[in-house]
């Protein structure tokens, strides 16, 4: 057991070589191209995981995009890799979100703040990639019709989706950055895909 523990606590300091652990503190130490490879890696999903969360707040989507990557550039000195990088990080775009959602919809940001085994459900329905050449003339009708039903979700459902279809992040780490027990964020993924599957039907199966 106290080797165990030794070789699991050996590891939490020395992450994975080209891990988003190792490239944080790479950045800690001075290196800029490990922030920049932080930024490339992660902006795409991080962008759409906060302009999905924040629906109709379009115009403080690059805000809040910002202001969470500047949090990780001022955290650098502090920073230590007890939590993955990437829940670490969606954590802090949560975070602000809440706070800008409190200033503008008082209501969501109350919602969003009391925070089996099936074959993988969470398969993206937004990827185009997947729509055949016959399809492709209707690709802003779909996208439309996404954006609505994602909007008409609960807000802790649409949340875990989120964070599971742009963040990536497994039920453990999705419990994790909302504060609730691994049930609850399951039961939270399953409405949610249950009703993006009766809303988007004859779209995407």
């Amino acid at each position: 057991m106290r080797l165990y523990s030794a070789v699991m606590a050996d590891s939490a300091l020395k992450p994975a070589p080209d891990s988003d652990e190792a490239l944080m503190l790479a950045f800690a130490a001075g290196d800029m191209a490990a922030f920049d490879a932080l930024y490339h890696r992660h902006r795409l999903g991080l962008y759409a995981f906060i302009a999905r969360l924040l629906t109709r707040q379009e115009v403080a989507v690059d805000d809040v995009f910002q202001e969470a990557w500047l949090a990780v550039a001022r955290s650098r000195t502090s920073y230590r890799p007890t939590a993955k990088f990437r829940t670490w990080l969606f954590q802090i775009a949560r975070n602000r979100s809440i706070d800008l959602l409190r200033e503008r919809r008082p209501l969501l940001a109350s919602e969003l703040g009391t925070f089996e085994d099936d074959a993988d459900p969470f398969a993206s329905i937004a990827d185009s990639s997947a729509l055949p050449p016959d399809l492709e003339l209707d690709r802003a009708d779909k996208a439309a019709a996404i954006a609505t039903a994602l909007a008409a979700l609960p807000a802790v459902q649409r949340e875990a989706f989120l964070l599971r279809e742009h963040g990536d992040l497994p039920l453990e780490e999705i419990a994790r950055v909302t504060g609730v027990n691994v049930e609850t964020a399951k039961s939270r993924l399953r409405y949610a895909v249950a009703k993006l599957r009766a809303a988007l039907r004859g779209i995407w199966p």
